[in-house]
């Protein structure tokens, strides 16, 4: 069923059940919870054990609460931005499904429940950093995209921290390995969000978002970032090598991968199509499970 924009339909249980989930975005939250979990492991010293697991799997809860809290915020300040956009027109409060306080109630409920699960199950440092991560992806990067380009450098920040939230969890500090994995993330996102935007150029530019492919039209912009930052993100990659995180199966490898994605990008500039970024969308998400598996993978355990 179709939803009316502006409208109140009825709604069963199980619909605003759904609705409810809407607002944390589980696919956007799934990939917070797999760098997180990346972080939690790679930061853990010896053996892992059931205390461990458990741990973990705490720091995961309270992660993916602390981000639904974020993502719903998003939506709540973003609601009739979204209404103008099709592919987010019927979300429930652009689509008028749910009330705006029904949201705020599920933002602060999750918010709090994360924080204190994260502060308490494991330490004050994640909490602290969870906290960080929201409030500069709700209320700076959120309005900042309604003002330029620049909004996407903002936005990968909070992108990139649920790396140093695992971290932080598993050793109660914040040390150089976290913002090593931190880095990866954050200069992953910069092409992988250029492909979004390339494909939704025309919704962003309805709502009001200044993008890049918004802003400057003809894609050269757009272009020059995505092969730039692919560019940076191969040695950027590498580092965790350098600084005795993973061993060398994961630089020969991080390496062929960062070169695959390169040439994803390269055919994206090419052709400049719909098809062609969307490709490398899904060859983005593609690579960065698979450097996470690799950082699992080849652990050094000196």
């Amino acid at each position: 069923m179709k939803a009316v924009v502006g409208a109140n339909p009825v709604s069963t249980g199980e619909s605003v059940l759904f609705d409810y989930i809407a607002l944390a975005k589980p696919r956007v939250a799934s990939l917070v919870v797999l760098s997180s979990s990346v972080g939690f492991y790679l930061g853990h010293v010896g053996v892992f054990a059931i205390a461990d697991v458990v741990r973990m799997l705490t720091m995961m809860l309270g992660t993916v609460l602390v981000v639904s809290a974020g993502n719903a915020t998003n939506q709540i300040i973003e609601r009739a931005h979204d209404a103008k956009m099709i592919r987010t027109a019927n979300r429930p409060l652009a689509s008028g499904r749910m009330q705006s306080a029904q949201a705020v109630s599920f933002s602060l409920v999750t918010l709090v429940s994360g924080l204190v699960i994260l502060g308490f199950g494991n330490n004050v440092v994640s909490a602290v950093v969870a906290l960080t991560a929201f409030l500069s992806y709700a209320f700076v990067y959120t309005p900042m995209k309604r003002v330029g380009p620049s909004a996407v450098m903002i936005g990968a920040v909070p992108g990139a921290l649920p790396t140093v939230i695992g971290w932080s969890a598993s050793t109660g500090g914040l040390e150089l390995g976290a913002w090593l994995l931190f880095a990866i993330v954050f200069f992953w996102q910069l092409p992988h969000f250029q492909a979004i935007a390339w494909i939704y150029r025309d919704d962003y530019a309805r709502a009001g978002f200044k993008v890049l492919p918004v802003v400057h039209p003809g894609g050269k912009r757009s272009m020059i970032e995505v092969v730039g930052f692919s560019l940076l993100l191969i040695p950027v990659t590498l580092l965790p090598t350098f600084f005795d995180l993973v061993g060398v199966v994961y630089y020969v490898c991080a390496m062929a991968l960062g070169f695959a994605f390169l040439a994803y990008g390269l055919e994206m500039v090419r052709l400049r199509t719909h098809e062609s970024a969307k490709q490398h969308m899904w060859a983005s998400l593609a690579y960065l499970t698979l450097v996470f598996v690799l950082l699992i993978v080849d652990k050094s355990t000196a």
